[in-house]
């Protein structure tokens, strides 16, 4: 192992430790879901309220899902025998994971969950565990525990409990694998009747693969299934039962020569077992799963160099066509808990796989292809699996194992308007963070060099260092070389990346380069050759001179000085945009249901009309840069009245937007709380917004914008991502005062995705 590979592994192992450690401690909470200020609210929640529904269940049992969260909580529940790719670790030390599963239900499918981890090896006592406690859950997802208990221990609670329960190791691994063949098949131009399969790897996952396929048409005697000893034949002894099903009659006893000649290849095992030899072996168009992990059955760049032909699928998020749980088990509980399902069945399963096949061939909207960053994502070999962040996800598998629960028989509770059951789903959709990682995706598949200023401070060093390990950038130091390597020893940060020192002896062409430029910028505006001189040793007008010298990609200033003070350099060395008088500032503020936006928060004291129609179109596209359809409110203190001088003001700007720009939405003058009310904006059917709600807010003044989201901020109610400058030719920002580490990371993420789109240009 490298010095660098090691260093690079010590980070991530510390990072995810801090990750884990920091307060509050583990990864999901529990929060109150009802008011709870007043001593009414007590009596209602606990005694003596709470008894009313207590007595209204225990005469209609089924009322239960009117009264509690049960139609809305999943159990996540191990007993650590085989966690991850760590084996049998047991029960305690497998709770980070369960955690971790519970804020997937959480982020991706708004689903509460408790994690509850075992420590019962014996299947039996498992099982009358977990029956004692299901009462709680509106469903139970297995996770983590060893074949071959895991298939007895499934099948039992299945038959003994009336709630969605799944083993999410074999059968959600089997849904998404199931609609990646579907598709695969169709692009190879195959019968799945007629093709031969290897699957190597005979756990849990690959036994639940295999019988899925073959529910879809695949011929069990097409199928080899390979194990640790080779190909299970019919001279082998001393099976499970699972893998009794799989016996095939034949002498073929290696992997290697079960290859030959075969169509499809699934990869349920661990990395490197097949050679190119192996692949070079399989028939025409080969389909190749490699869905080990991390690293797959054969490197995906060494499958597509030994074949042109083949079509792939790995475990990677790296590489296309990414086999990830998280298409699946989110949606399929949610779509069964929303129809109180007493089961998932084959029927709800099979839904789910031509859901997800399905989404991948239709047209995929603008937001999915920024939030990966690609010029184009349409069906075929390097794309016939949806992606992980693909917002439709929610709506078309959730609807569709709904759908099947109903018509199956198993759902106590009928969706009578689909289209508005889709409207909820999404409504439970607009969280925070999904947007962060879209955002940080997309950093990720172009990274640019970013320059951080202040380095040697702890929160920028850190934020280097996630920006640098996450791949979401290539970052620079700006500072004192010898007090930043002080800081860096001192916090245990290791991080190989340029440190640059604007009095260093390794900076003087560029000093000579940059003080050239700064002069003939200044020299006409008080500046003569000595202040330009003396000017370029300071990091304010260094970092701004290597962006417009293109030494650096983007800049993010700030953090231990005043913002005007540091936007005065910038603005003084980068040129603004085509067709902009004054540049202004905008604060994205992650809320709980939908990121909405704030504007101008850091520059224009008192703007004019003209600005404000300004300030609102820069707004506009930079709010569609984050592929977010903008709907803007020209916030004032009066709803279309226009009396108060600063109304009339908003009033002037709304009339010129709407006569230059009659394709925006916007309007106003409109206050805040109106404008983020569906019910409000209905009493002024004339508006542009008409009745949903405003995301985008332009202020009338400097004060107002920027006390509003310092609220906000202080609150701790959202997280605020900014102020993003808007205007310039170049990516650059300027940080808050104390920013926290997160704040750092997201703005350079912004400066990223800023610097790939002028890169577009």
């Amino acid at each position: 192992m490298s010095s660098k590979t090691h260093r690079d592994e010590k980070n991530f192992n510390q990072a995810a430790l801090d990750y884990h450690k920091a307060e509050p401690k583990g990864k999901i909470e529990v929060i109150p879901s009802k008011p709870h200020s007043s001593q009414r609210d007590l009596s209602l929640a606990y005694s003596p309220g709470v008894a009313v529904p207590c007595m209204e269940i225990h005469d209609k049992p089924e009322t239960v899902y009117d009264y509690t969260g049960k139609g809305n909580l999943v159990a996540v529940i191990s007993n650590g025998t085989a966690v991850l790719g760590l084996g049998d670790i047991g029960a305690e030390a497998s709770k980070p994971v369960m955690e971790g599963k519970g804020l997937l239900f959480k982020i991706f499918a708004d689903i509460n969950v408790f994690d509850i981890e075992i420590n019962e090896k014996d299947p039996d006592k498992f099982i009358q565990i977990v029956k004692g406690i299901a009462p709680t859950f509106g469903g139970i997802n297995l996770e983590d525990i060893k074949a071959p208990e895991a298939f007895y221990i499934e099948q039992k609670l299945k038959e003994e409990l009336d709630i969605p329960l799944m083993h999410d190791d074999q059968h959600g691994t089997a849904i998404i694998s199931a609609a990646a063949l579907i598709n695969a098949l169709q692009i190879a131009d195959k019968n799945i009747g007629e093709v031969k399969m290897v699957v190597n790897g005979a756990g849990a996952a690959a036994i639940a693969c295999t019988n899925l396929y073959i529910s879809l048409g695949l011929k069990r005697e097409n199928v080899l299934m390979c194990d640790s000893k080779g190909v299970i034949n019919h001279k082998r002894e001393n099976l499970t039962p699972e893998k009794i099903d799989f016996i095939a009659n034949t002498d073929i006893e290696t992997l290697e020569d079960a290859v030959k000649g075969s169509d499809v290849f699934i990869g349920l095992s661990k990395g490197n077992v097949m050679t190119p030899e192996m692949l070079s072996g399989m028939n025409e168009n080969p389909i190749v799963f490699a869905l080990a992990n991390p690293d797959p059955e054969i490197a995906y760049d060494l499958a597509l160099e030994t074949r042109k032909d083949v079509i792939m699928a790995t475990g990677r998020s790296d590489y296309p066509n990414q086999v990830n749980n998280v298409l699946g088990f989110p949606y399929i509980f949610r779509g069964a808990l929303d129809v109180q399902a007493t089961g998932i069945n084959e029927e709800m399963k099979l839904a789910a796989v031509h859901a997800i096949a399905d989404l991948a061939k239709e047209p995929v909207p603008e937001a999915v292809i920024l939030a990966y960053n690609v010029q184009n994502l349409q069906f075929g070999r390097e794309y016939f699996i949806p992606k992980p962040f693909d917002n439709r996800l929610i709506t078309k598998v959730s609807s569709a194992v709904a759908k099947a629960a109903i018509e199956s028989g198993i759902a106590g509770k009928a969706i009578a308007d689909f289209d508005e059951y889709e409207n909820q789903l999404l409504d439970r959709m607009g969280r925070d963070e999904k947007l962060v990682r879209m955002m940080q995706s997309r950093a990720k598949s172009n990274p640019k060099r970013i320059t951080l200023g202040n380095a040697e401070e702890y929160n920028v060093l850190k934020a280097a260092q996630i920006l640098y390990e996450e791949g979401i950038a290539f970052p620079s130091l700006l500072g004192d070389k010898k007090y930043i390597k002080e800081q860096m020893e001192r916090f245990g940060i290791n991080l190989d990346v340029p440190i640059i020192d604007p009095s260093d002896d390794d900076q003087k062409e560029n000093r000579k380069r940059y003080r050239e430029t700064l002069w003939k910028l200044r020299q006409r505006k008080g500046m003569n050759e000595y202040k330009a001189k003396r000017y370029v040793r300071q990091r304010d007008y260094f970092g701004p001179l290597m962006l417009r010298h293109g030494d650096t990609d983007g800049l993010i200033v700030g953090f231990s000085k005043n913002y005007t003070s540091v936007l005065r350099p910038v603005l003084e060395v980068i040129e603004k945009d085509k067709g902009v008088d004054k540049v202004a500032a905008m604060m994205m503020i992650l809320s709980e249901k939908k990121p909405i936006f704030f504007a101008d928060t850091s520059i224009n004291q008192n703007p004019t009309a003209e600005d404000l129609v300004n300030i609102a179109k820069m707004a506009e596209i930079t709010v569609k840069s984050f592929a977010i359809e903008p709907r803007i409110a020209m916030l004032g203190f009066e709803n279309f009245a226009a009396i108060s001088d600063t109304s009339k003001k908003v009033a002037k700007a709304v009339s010129i937007l709407h006569e230059k720009y009659p394709k925006m939405v916007v309007d106003g003058e409109i206050q805040p709380d109106f404008a983020m009310n569906a019910d409000h904006l209905s009493d002024y059917p004339f508006s542009k917004l008409g009745t949903t709600p405003a995301n985008t807010f332009i202020f009338p003044n400097l004060e107002s914008a920027n006390l509003s989201y310092k609220i906000i901020r202080g609150m701790k109610v959202a997280q605020v991502i900014g102020p993003i400058l808007m205007g310039l030719k170049q990516p650059v920002h300027v940080l808050q005062m104390r920013s926290s580490v997160d704040e750092i990371v997201n703005l350079a993420t912004v400066a990223v995705l800023d610097a790939q789109r002028r890169e577009k240009k």
